[in-house]
């Protein structure tokens, strides 16, 4: 496996056992706002793993796809934790949040238009000037599509990576959660992706309702999910990919045990 591996979401439950026991994970994920007030024991913890295991930063407050301006002060916060923390990546969602002041607390999808395109393009090439480096960013489930969308996500994405020259974070567990819910080929998706952008995969639990799927990230890995990672590690190659787990969070070695699950599946179909 190439790049940083296979990783686990840094989560508060975990971070006596970590430093404690020093387990085989080639990363870990810091959720960016929980970390971005100078001092205290979050930052403290960080600091103190990120001496033992390379770290990349994942944040839900971007909002990159509202209409509202950039929030200069976040953006400014995050650069100076990025300084501070040296991630090997800087990664948020492909969605808006709120406008207006509002904060919906929630990560909307965007529609997939030439408009939204266009708004999309400048603002992403904004983040990258301040913050001196590659914007990746995570396709989001959703459970509603807009009718004035003239293009499938994938080719959204795939131009949207080419026109703002940034990065993809490939959320598996996503891909799937909205092939159901929207009724579309997983692979299809998969297939269309451009692989040279893809610099890190997620992979998470969800719940099955009645006619479709909630992504929850408090359950282990959904066998349709896991078949569909070992699809996409045959077509994209090794890639870093870490497990999230943001609810019922259980014992380290349990994730532990899911990571090996990721690693003999990411290798084996990248090395078929």
């Amino acid at each position: 496996m190439t790049g940083l591996g296979f990783g686990l979401g840094l989560r508060p439950d975990h971070y006596e056992a970590i430093l404690a026991d020093r387990p085989r994970v080639g990363f870990f994920e810091a959720l960016t706002e929980n970390y971005l007030v100078p001092g205290g024991k979050p930052l403290h913890y960080l600091e103190r793993i990120r001496a033992d295991y390379p770290v990349v930063l994942h944040g839900v407050s971007l909002s990159i796809g509202s209409t509202a301006p950039l929030d200069a002060g976040y953006l400014q916060d995050l650069k100076g934790l990025a300084r501070r923390i040296e991630p090997a990546w800087i990664s948020d969602h492909l969605c808006w949040t709120g406008v207006d002041g509002v904060n919906l607390h929630d990560l909307l999808p965007m529609p997939f238009t030439e408009a939204a395109l266009a708004h999309l393009v400048p603002r992403i090439r904004e983040v990258q000037d301040i913050l001196e480096r590659p914007l990746v960013l995570e396709n989001v489930s959703s459970y509603v599509g807009y009718t004035a969308s003239q293009m499938t996500e994938w080719e959204f994405l795939a131009r949207l990576c080419a026109a703002a020259d940034c990065r993809l974070l490939l959320d598996v567990n996503n891909v799937y959660v909205n092939s159901v819910n929207h009724g579309f080929d997983p692979d299809d998706f998969i297939r269309g992706v451009p692989p040279e952008r893809v610099v890190q995969i997620h992979l998470a639990g969800h719940e099955r309702q009645d006619h479709f799927i909630i992504d929850t990230h408090d359950a282990p890995v959904a066998e349709p999910v896991w078949e569909l990672y070992r699809r996409s590690s045959a077509r994209l190659g090794p890639r870093p990919t870490m497990i999230e787990r943001d609810a019922n969070i259980p014992a380290l070695g349990e994730l532990l045990d899911e990571l090996d699950i990721a690693q003999r599946l990411g290798c084996t179909a990248a090395a078929a």
